[in-house]
């Protein structure tokens, strides 16, 4: 999700409900101690450059478990990063401590938003060596695929 769509789900929405990926709610009283821009200059290990930008919420809870956090206070935060660090329709990283601080995605699930696990990729595959995954076919059907692309006389032999 990007920044201008969790802005438009905010308008309409009368409170904040958060879910991680296993279900359970974050609870109710969490804060966001910060919205951020996440700049990654980096080389993959095939040795191309890349950069990512990426807009970072983080959440955290702490005691006082009267707090709530309002979607209208969440929109002017999300304004106010916009006129002081960047206008970019970034797409979102959400940070939250679990056992250590977790990164998520962020998506909408009915009235709730969703945190997304994320997961490591290497990004060149190719030149790693690590096998493409093959797609498996039955011997019976392989004749039936190459019918149906080649016919004699058709000039794709």
């Amino acid at each position: 999700m990007n920044l201008s769509s969790l802005k438009k789900i905010l308008e309409t929405a009368n409170h904040l409900t958060i879910q991680l990926p296993n279900g359970s709610p974050v609870p109710a009283h969490f804060h966001i101690t910060e919205i951020g821009l996440l700049s990654k200059h980096f080389i993959d290990c095939g040795g191309t450059v890349r950069e990512e930008k990426v807009a970072t919420l983080q959440l955290w809870t702490a005691d006082d478990v009267e707090h709530r956090l309002s979607p209208t206070k969440l929109h002017s935060i999300i304004t106010m990063y916009e006129k002081k660090i960047s206008q970019d329709d970034l797409e979102l990283e959400v940070e939250y401590q679990s056992e250590t601080i977790g990164k998520y995605g962020l998506a909408i699930n009915g009235d709730q938003l969703q945190l997304l696990s994320t997961q490591t990729n290497c990004l060149a595959q190719d030149q790693c060596g690590i096998p493409t995954e093959k797609i498996k076919m039955n011997l019976s059907e392989l004749g039936t695929a190459r019918a149906s692309c080649c016919t004699p006389g058709g000039g794709c032999c």
